[in-house]
């Protein structure tokens, strides 16, 4: 099966980090600017396998995301992965209770990424870098 992700975050430079690393565990990436955009592209082509999302974006932000498609497809499909600078313990928990699988506190590398894909059951533990 093949495996897709959806890149959300405001910034175009994390966006293409977070591909190439998501390109390099064997992940088709495509990409938005912002929870409207991304909510947008679930709607419209296959849903992706998992979504890895920014918390503090214009237009329409993380949580709204996350809250949105959750009532849409439901608590399991797509993973959601928040990938953001917000480090407090109540907005990991918000996060969360809003449907998140996980949570990864920016700037991330290749390793920390892959083994929180591995945690939730995304990638096989040998293809997570050393």
């Amino acid at each position: 099966m093949a495996r897709t992700a959806l890149v959300v975050d405001d910034s175009r430079v994390v966006r293409k980090a977070a591909r190439r690393m998501l390109e390099g565990f064997g992940y088709t990436v495509a990409e938005a600017e912002d929870g409207q955009v991304a909510l947008n592209a679930c709607h419209a082509a296959p849903l992706p396998e998992l979504v890895l999302l920014d918390w503090n974006m214009p237009v329409m932000d993380g949580i709204t995301f996350l809250r949105r498609v959750r009532a849409d497809f439901g608590p399991d499909h797509p993973q959601v992965v928040l990938c953001t600078t917000e480090a407090e313990m109540e907005r990991i928990l918000m996060a969360l209770e809003a449907g998140a699988q996980e949570y990864i506190m920016k700037p991330f590398d290749a390793t920390i990424l892959g083994g929180k894909l591995a945690q939730i059951g995304l990638l096989d533990e040998a293809e997570v870098p050393a």
